[in-house]
């Protein structure tokens, strides 16, 4: 293997499938399917999952609310689909933790670096909910932060294109796709790869950022594999 410790980042939309919002278990399914097959391999597995299925605090905050509280909730959808997920794994066997960064006892256990580590060490699935605990901070610097805190040899960001293009490839034709592109690149030509903080972040520690296409079978396994998937930000 490629890496021997990865931090995987999920849309919230993508738990979505072809439905405009919620969970569509099938896709949740086809998630901790191919999660459990890398973590059969022996790579230690975490992950960071979005909550624009459910409520996204942003959004919240333009049509009035106010901005912290919108973020709190949207802090409470990750933990939703973090839970969803960790379900889904332990029905298919995989030993699974949910670490949240609001304290909430009865549902999950509190994220502590060290805790988050031994879990991982001792061979359990870890996801990472609630963000960083925050408000302000995107689940994109969630997944920046805890992959640096735990250690983490790259962050895998899903997405539903196979890279990072020059525009957007949907719009434009032309576009072309990068095969490897640098922080800077990414600040710079405002490439929309994860907010600037998130970038910031591993740019100063170092953190490569894969960013590829989870929906195609088998991409995953791929990329941990070290094969040429997606775009490496470095």
């Amino acid at each position: 293997m490629a890496y021997d410790r990865i931090l995987l980042k999920l849309s919230g939309e993508a738990l979505m499938g072809e439905q405009k919002y919620g969970i569509d278990p099938a896709v949740v399914n086809m998630i901790a399917d191919q999660v459990k097959a890398i973590q059969a391999l022996d790579v230690q597995v975490s992950l960071v999952i979005g909550g624009g299925n459910i409520f996204r605090g942003v959004a919240g905050a333009t049509k009035g609310m106010d901005r912290t509280t919108a973020d709190h909730m949207g802090m409470l959808a990750t933990m939703i689909n973090a839970l969803a997920l960790q379900d889904a794994l332990e029905a298919k066997g995989v030993h699974t933790r949910t670490l949240s960064g609001l304290e909430m006892p009865k549902v999950a256990e509190s994220y502590i670096r060290r805790r988050a580590t031994r879990h991982l060490e001792k061979g359990r699935v870890v996801i990472f909910g609630a963000g960083t605990g925050n408000p302000y901070f995107s689940t994109d610097t969630a997944a920046a932060l805890r992959g640096n805190e735990i250690g983490a040899q790259v962050v895998m960001k899903a997405t539903n294109v196979d890279g990072i293009y020059t525009a957007d490839p949907k719009q434009d034709p032309t576009a072309t796709k990068y095969d490897k592109v640098s922080y800077q690149e990414v600040l710079e030509r405002g490439l929309k790869v994860m907010d600037a903080a998130a970038i910031a972040l591993c740019m100063e520690n170092k953190l490569p950022i894969l960013v590829f296409d989870m929906n195609k079978p088998g991409n995953l396994l791929a990329a941990v594999k070290g094969e040429v998937v997606g775009t490496l930000v470095s």
